[in-house]
């Protein structure tokens, strides 16, 4: 059995951008009942974003 470890935060930094409130609703609308934060959805869009455009 794997031993369990309490996970590590990264560090983060607060960054205030605007979005459109068409896509504000988009996303509440995909997290609803599911434990993501709109923090956390956006984070992982911009993951794979980057991803996206590093494979090119």
């Amino acid at each position: 059995m794997k031993k369990f470890e309490i996970p590590s935060i990264p560090p983060t930094t607060n960054k205030c951008i605007r979005f459109p409130n068409d896509m504000i609703k988009n996303v509440e609308k995909a997290i609803e009942g599911k434990n993501c934060t709109f923090t956390a959805f956006v984070v992982e869009a911009v993951k794979v974003a980057l991803d996206t455009i590093a494979t090119r």
